[in-house]
């Protein structure tokens, strides 16, 4: 694969190479879901190829288009035990939407337009094109190449009309309702599309971790910290453009009142009705039929209908988020709260910035208390990756260099992907890493084997390398920390202790995931 990364540089691609081919793959995933469009990671044959299987099983359970190619061994030593011989294909078909072999060099150009079709035609997810390094090397007369290009706009099918009559009659009648949208937003770009419905229906909102953003959570109808109360108590879901997987209950009692009709809206028609049954399912592109039912609303969409609902579900937010914000402004003791830490940052943090959140405690703590103004929400995902942060910031920066990137790290997750702040170093991505140092992996529990991992100071090693970095123990600290990080224009690493004994379960009122 040397020589193909080679060839894609002379072509002005840019490269960026990594210290394990796992983070290559996070990377992609990264810069696919800031840009809205595939992105593309490789590795070499046999452990270099296998190492990016992580990633890719990650952003498949993202349905993120990330397009893996792998150099592989010879064709013709096939079933030899050849160097580094692994049936790759094979490996990748159960994580990828589409994994294939390309066994003539004049096919190549096919192949990889069939990649990115296959990625991003529909429903997003990642694929995988395997390479032979005889195939590699194959010259070929170039009239004889098929030169092909992949379709430069995804399809953006609507809604069969009836459906979408039938849903804004239960919506008309309904009294309670509420609207859950997933990352599928994301990828049919329709934040404009359900902001204004949101405001033409008056209908609050939530979004799964991995679509947060999309409109910003300070929005008159979000209402983060009623969120159990609202799906319990509500008559009507309207779900859009996500899965019914564990990250909503799989749309199941006791979380979700089970007399309360459902209309779900997906581009794939096998996620309609997956865990519950769709009162009305509607099989299209989000956007499109968000627009459908904007103009096909003929004054059956009214934002007072729901006033009563809205103001139990505001009054119901702000008890809850004064009591929040008491805990987070509380524990100036060291070590410090992790809430603490996650106001500190999260009273610093630009409106802009891209904050990814990898960890156990941390992560729950953050989803808890940071709210998002934009799309720029990465975390460990569905597939509950530890290990992404960093890459995940790498591929942000490459993706939006102009955006601060921050990456809030458990310990424990920042030391899987740790020495890609080399790689950090190498290509001048400035990301901000800040450590939940509590210690150990999850909350300290003497039961337990293989928790304590000790208070190491990743500040001394990265410092020591050229990082800008440093060491916190107050919380008064934190944010002149941040800024000097952000000034300094180099990948930093700032090491923060917090308290070892904090588990996020006993903040459950606050969880978005409770």
């Amino acid at each position: 694969m040397l020589g193909a990364a080679q060839a894609c540089a002379d072509q002005g691609i840019r490269m960026v190479d990594v210290r394990h081919e796992q983070a290559a793959a996070m990377m992609a995933h990264a810069y696919a879901r800031l840009q809205r469009t595939p992105g593309v990671c490789m590795g070499a044959s046999g452990p270099g190829t296998v190492n990016l299987i992580t990633g890719i099983a990650t952003a498949w359970a993202d349905s993120a288009p990330v397009i893996a190619i792998g150099g592989s061994s010879n064709v013709h030593q096939q079933n030899m035990l050849g160097f580094q011989e692994t049936d790759q294909v094979s490996l990748f078909r159960p994580i990828t939407r589409w994994a294939d072999r390309c066994y003539e060099a004049v096919r190549i150009p096919e192949f990889v337009a069939m990649a990115f079709r296959q990625a991003f035609g529909t429903r997003p997810g990642p694929v995988y094109l395997d390479l032979p390094g005889n195939v590699l090397h194959e010259e070929v007369a170039e009239e004889l190449v098929r030169w092909a290009r992949p379709p430069s706009r995804r399809a953006r099918p609507l809604g069969d009309p009836r459906a979408v009559d039938e849903a804004l009659e239960l919506l008309a009648a309904a009294e309670r309702p509420v609207i859950v949208s997933g990352s599928g937003v994301l990828w049919s770009e329709a934040e404009p599309a359900l902001l204004g419905f949101v405001d033409r229906a008056g209908v609050p909102f939530w979004t799964t971790p991995q679509g947060r953003g999309v409109i910003p959570e300070d929005h008159p109808l979000s209402f983060l910290s009623a969120r159990s109360t609202a799906f319990r108590e509500c008559d009507l879901i309207l779900e859009l453009a996500t899965r019914q997987s564990y990250v909503i209950s799989f749309g199941l009692p006791r979380r979700w009142n089970p007399d309360a009709k459902l209309i779900q809206v997906d581009i794939d028609a096998t996620e309609i009705g997956r865990n519950r049954a769709a009162d009305v399912g509607i099989v299209g592109d989000v956007g499109a039929v968000l627009e459908q039912f904007v103009a096909a609303a003929d004054g059956r969409l009214d934002p007072m209908r729901y006033r009563e609902w809205n103001s139990y579900l505001e009054n119901l937010d702000r008890i809850k988020l004064a009591e929040a914000e008491k805990q987070m402004s509380s524990g100036n003791g060291r070590p410090m709260h992790p809430l603490r830490l996650c106001k500190e940052v999260r009273d610093w943090l630009p409106r802009d910035a891209v904050l990814i959140v990898d960890g156990q405690e941390i992560l729950t703590f953050a989803r808890q208390s940071i709210p998002f103004y934009m799309p720029r929400s990465l975390n460990s995902g569905p597939y509950g990756c530890m290990g992404v942060g960093l890459p995940f910031g790498l591929g942000a920066k490459v993706a939006l260099p102009s955006a601060p990137v921050v990456v809030l790290h458990g310990d424990g997750s920042f030391g899987m992907n740790a020495m890609e702040m080399d790689t950090a170093l190498r290509h001048n991505l400035p990301v901000v890493c800040v450590i939940s140092n509590n210690g150990g992996w999850t909350a300290s529990e003497t039961s337990k084997l293989g928790r304590d991992l000790g208070f190491i100071r990743y500040d001394l090693m990265f410092g020591s390398v050229g990082c800008h970095a440093a060491f916190i123990e107050d919380p008064e600290d934190i944010r002149q920390a941040l800024d000097e990080a952000l000034q300094s224009g180099k990948p930093a690493v700032i090491n923060v202790i917090t308290d070892p004994q904090a588990r996020a379960q006993s903040f459950g009122h606050m969880s978005y995931e409770t």
